[in-house]
């Protein structure tokens, strides 16, 4: 019968005995499956790199866009990663290449932006992301530090306030008479009696006057106007409706009227009257006397009057 030697230490005791032991455990899923593969394992210590499963295992990347994306995390930051030089550390091609990079950038894994340096040379910079979607807002380990903030420089001028989008053009009446831009100015402002999200700035109706002046031009009154601006719009807010006014005078401007001969003023026909001075009859507007005794100035009509009177010949006195 064997004895215990008290004076030996125990042997160590495993924390994995038995059937959790995991070679144990993988021996065991190899026999379930024979033609699995076996891993032998070694723990690294030194010059490795940690590659998440998403990506080794990724169901959409090709097995060389995960090749590239496992080459590209294991270098050191500022190493040059651009085709070229892909191409040249790897038997795969710029066609092959190419396509797996952008894979990667689909898929998040890489990020490519085009920068200006201070040399104002155009750089391509490439950000490897070794778990999409959590990337932090800075990509450098010189930017991931917070800075201090800045102080202002209150000496500095102040940055000009963003100017604002020009209105559209509108119609020119073809004589802009102050009567005409004021009545236009008119009907601007009236606009918002009809509709309140007509209300405009005195720049814009400044801008607007001409062409409502130019619809007025063409024998519309204001009434008519206005309803040619306030009717049909739209039932949202509007954000710009000094622009909505200058698209309406310019798209719906009418037609000219059609022109007209001017009616030459009515002829004056005057009486048949005697003269007080020679009774000679004619047709003047005086009263008394005909032209000839009115140029001999026996009479107030002159012939710088312009009234026409035709003098008639006298007839025979019985």
């Amino acid at each position: 019968m064997d004895t215990q030697n008290t004076s030996v230490r125990p042997h160590a005791q495993s924390r994995n005995g038995g059937k959790n032991h995991p070679l144990r455990r993988t021996r065991g899923h190899a026999n379930a499956h024979p033609g699995g593969v076996i891993h032998d394992n070694t723990r690294h210590t030194t010059r490795f790199t940690v590659i998440g499963n998403h990506l080794a295992q990724h169901p959409e990347l090709s097995g060389l866009a995960i090749g590239l994306a496992v080459h590209i995390q294991s270098l050191p930051t500022g190493t040059p990663v651009d085709i070229k030089t892909l191409t040249a550390r790897f038997p795969e091609g710029p066609t092959r290449i190419a396509p797996a990079l952008r894979e990667l950038e689909t898929h998040g894994y890489l990020r490519r932006t085009r920068e200006r340096t201070e040399s104002g040379r155009i750089v391509t910079r490439t950000v490897s992301c070794n778990q999409p979607g959590r990337h932090r807002d800075h990509d450098t380990p010189e930017a991931a530090a917070p800075k201090p903030p800045a102080r202002r420089d209150t000496t500095a001028p102040q940055q000009e306030p963003a100017r604002r989008r020009a209105l559209p053009a509108v119609p020119k009446p073809a004589y802009a008479s102050s009567a005409l831009l004021q009545t236009a100015t008119e009907v601007l402002a009236g606009l918002r009696r009809t509709d309140p999200r007509l209300i405009l700035s005195a720049t814009d109706a400044e801008h607007l006057a001409p062409g409502v002046a130019a619809w007025l031009e063409r024998d519309l009154t204001p009434t008519a106007v206005r309803h040619a601006l306030t009717s049909d719009l739209p039932p949202e807010p509007l954000r710009r409706p000094a622009a909505l006014l200058a698209h309406r005078l310019t798209a719906r401007l009418p037609p000219l009227p059609p022109f007209r001969t001017p009616e030459p003023p009515p002829s004056v026909s005057h009486p048949l009257r005697n003269c007080d001075t020679c009774d000679r009859g004619y047709r003047g507007p005086d009263p008394r006397n005909c032209p000839g005794c009115a140029s001999a100035g026996t009479g107030p009509w002159s012939p710088d009057s312009g009234t026409g009177a035709t003098p008639l010949t006298a007839q025979a006195q019985p």
